[in-house]
């Protein structure tokens, strides 16, 4: 796409995203794949219908105001990516004109209110587990509680699991066949914290030492995904000294986590630390891929789990292009099915933060991906996401559905016990 956007007068992000303008071609094979646009039906709420808005804006000829209820309502899903013949990056465009329009977008107070929250909890798990225990408070009052809060409070989960502390090292079962770094996540280690652990005794058992390195924080994607450049360039600093050099590979459990770590050379782009940033986001790997790689030493006894559904979360599907990796391990299961969902593609409406700033669009789509599920037929839901797992059993307790929802790891541990 002809464009006349002067890349330097946008900063290092600037040529990144004048490239993603280029490559569009306006051919719309993005509209069939996109779920703001199955959700709104307007051009504007599609990939391609972004593109031009942002490349409008950046050309200085329209007003970010009216391109704004637009790139908020975006998912960043990134299901466009793999549905367009031409290849154009959208990730090099949304995520920096997020952050090139942070200061410019108009927010009311109430929205400025809940993302601070969001930004100062979610990424600290011992902030996040403290506001969740005063979201039960907040939810006996709720008719006192601000509107633009209430998303907050409704997405609290009843019931927090108890802390579990992880091992700094965890030897490898037998003989070492590699030795890797985990990233423990945020949200995660409050949310379904055996996550880890079973991510850690899945990789133990297939001859695999774990390190969980103490100085590791978030991965900075929501707060990337929100247009906070400075606090994900903070955060992925804090990473990169963090996660040591002799391992065999940086893991990630979290689709989110993974694909925002492998944009760590977008984020520090035009700083001392790019080149590093580059050279990090090689070695950065999710745990399914990793495994199925290596090759299951030790295959699993089975269980009483006969059917799975399994769930594509964007990030590492569209984001990391990892699918069929997932879907090897759950099939090396003795007796259990695989079972795909309708419509795939689409997103559940979790995406980071979406489904406190977008609640109704999430709360649409997370029905719309809990029916699916349901429609299987399936006793277990497997996804690698925490954003995703917390979305489909929010939205399977709605629906009354007795489908248990595990992470592929958890999956996997159960089956090897």
């Amino acid at each position: 796409m002809l464009h006349t956007i002067k890349s330097d007068s946008h900063g290092p992000l600037g040529a990144p995203m004048a490239h993603a303008v280029e490559a569009c071609v306006h051919c719309g094979f993005c509209l069939a794949v996109c779920p703001t646009y199955q959700e709104f039906g307007q051009e504007m709420d599609s990939p391609r219908g972004r593109i031009v808005l942002m490349k409008q804006v950046l050309e200085g000829g329209l007003a970010w105001s009216a391109a704004q209820p637009h790139i908020d309502r975006c998912l960043g899903c990134l299901a466009c990516e793999p549905a367009c013949p031409s290849g154009v990056p959208y990730r090099d465009l949304i995520s920096p004109f997020r952050a090139v329009a942070r200061e410019k977008f108009a927010r009311t107070p109430g929205e400025k209110l809940r993302r601070w929250l969001a930004a100062q909890t979610i990424p600290f798990p011992a902030r996040f587990r403290l506001a969740l225990t005063g979201a039960k408070l907040g939810k006996r009052i709720r008719s006192l509680v601000p509107k633009d809060l209430r998303p907050m409070l409704e997405l609290s989960p009843d019931h927090v699991p108890p802390a579990m502390a992880l091992a700094r090292v965890t030897p490898a079962r037998g003989e070492r066949r590699a030795r890797v770094a985990l990233l423990a996540g945020c949200a995660q280690q409050v949310l379904d914290p055996d996550i880890n652990v079973a991510t850690i005794e899945v990789l133990a058992r297939n001859g695999v030492e774990v390190v969980v390195p103490e100085a590791q924080g978030c991965c900075g994607g929501l707060a990337w995904h929100t247009g906070d450049l400075q606090a994900a360039q903070k955060l992925a600093r804090r990473n990169l000294a963090a996660f040591p050099a002799d391992v065999d590979a940086i893991l990630t459990n979290a689709a989110g986590c993974g694909s925002a770590m492998h944009e760590y050379h977008l984020i520090l782009r035009g700083t001392q630390d790019e080149a590093r940033a580059e050279s990090f986001r090689k070695r950065v790997m999710d745990v399914s891929v990793f495994l199925a790689r290596l090759g299951l030493r030790e295959l699993p006894s089975g269980g009483v789990v006969r059917k799975i559904a399994y769930h594509d979360a964007c990030h590492l599907a569209n984001a990391q292009g990892v699918r069929e990796e997932p879907r090897k391990l759950l099939r090396a299961i003795p007796g259990a099915t695989l079972c795909e969902l309708r419509d795939a593609h689409l997103c559940c409406g979790s995406a980071g933060t979406y489904n406190l700033d977008q609640p109704e669009t999430a709360a649409s789509l997370g029905a719309q991906k809990a029916q699916a599920v349901i429609a299987t037929g399936a006793t277990v839901v497997a996804s690698g996401n925490i954003g995703c797992l917390t979305q489909l059993r929010a939205h399977l307790v709605k629906l009354d559905s007795p489908v248990r929802v595990r992470h592929t790891m958890q999956v996997l541990r159960d089956a090897y016990r």
